[in-house]
């Protein structure tokens, strides 16, 4: 009998994290967490065998606290997962749009979802979690209060939807990385590879680091930059790459990578989710159609 894996989140039962168990791990426990840092230590300290986090969405941006907890948790990425995220407004039963004064959700959702706030003096209460926010409201029973939850919720704690798929964009979708305590480099293909490094200190670094990237034809899909020590020096970034770290033109771009850092991290080499090859569509769409309309120079 295989036992099940225990993957921690952050989020209630229920939440978009939650789901994302589901969809890709299958028949998997997932433990829930009160914040990132919380299903971080799960793992390390063996409560978990793996955590599921997300990383970026594609309306609100990058989810800041696990790129800051990334570089020194000590945990690989093994796999992603891409989650169509969608949003229903919930409220106890009597409630209309008219009786409400307080939406509450997670910080990230707000962002996902101005549409339906901007028309209304609404405040916004920020919960841990958009599951969270739907047991909120349920508990206080007041037809003042509302959530931003997923979609299918509203039936698990006896709410009423009073608006369905509120999210600003129907693509909406937010990516997920499954971490590991011990790496697990794929065999599989196509692949994406994380690293980490830090520059020196010397005049156009970044530039020559990735220049490597360029001649050699590897494509970067992901640059985030870093503070450290408290400084205003983004010396850090965290790089998502199109190849397997055992392709040839990766691994020579890594090390003329090398002789431009102070440090190199791989944190992942893992399998490219299918949801991919959508968004590589999408993208040479949008320059195709870019370079049918003239930019104005110089610009308005």
């Amino acid at each position: 009998m295989t036992i099940p894996q225990r993957v921690a989140i952050q989020g209630e039962a229920g939440s978009n994290s939650d789901m994302a168990v589901q969809e890709m791990l299958p028949g998997a426990e997932a433990i829930p967490c009160e914040s990132f840092a919380a299903a971080f230590d799960s793992v390390q300290a063996g409560e978990a065998d793996l955590a599921l986090i997300p990383v970026e969405n594609s309306s609100a941006g990058r989810v800041a606290d696990p790129h800051h907890l990334l570089p020194d948790a000590n945990l690989h990425i093994i796999g992603e997962h891409f989650l169509p995220i969608h949003f229903d407004l919930v409220s106890v039963p009597g409630a209309t749009i008219d009786t409400i004064t307080t939406v509450r959700s997670h910080v990230h959702a707000f962002g996902q979802c101005n549409e339906v706030l901007r028309p209304h003096p609404w405040k916004r209460h920020v919960s841990a979690d958009t599951a969270g926010a739907a047991r909120e409201v349920a508990d206080l029973n007041d037809p003042t209060q509302a959530a931003l939850a997923p979609s299918g919720i509203a039936d698990r704690y006896g709410l009423q939807v009073l608006q369905s798929n509120v999210e600003d964009a129907s693509t909406n979708a937010t990516r997920f990385v499954l971490l590991s305590p011990t790496p697990q480099p794929t065999n599989e293909h196509p692949a994406i590879t994380t690293i980490l490094f830090r520059v020196r200190n010397v005049p156009a670094a970044l530039y020559k680091c990735l220049g490597g990237f360029a001649t050699n034809s590897v494509n970067i899909t992901k640059l985030e930059s870093y503070q450290l020590g408290g400084t205003f020096y983004a010396s850090q970034f965290y790089v998502d790459i199109d190849g397997h770290i055992n392709d040839h033109n990766v691994r020579l771009a890594l090390e003329e990578l090398r002789f431009f850092v102070t440090f190199l991290k791989v944190l992942g080499c893992y399998p490219a989710h299918p949801y991919r090859k959508h968004l590589h569509a999408a993208a040479e769409a949008a320059a195709q159609a870019a370079t049918t309309q003239p930019v104005p120079y110089p610009p308005n």
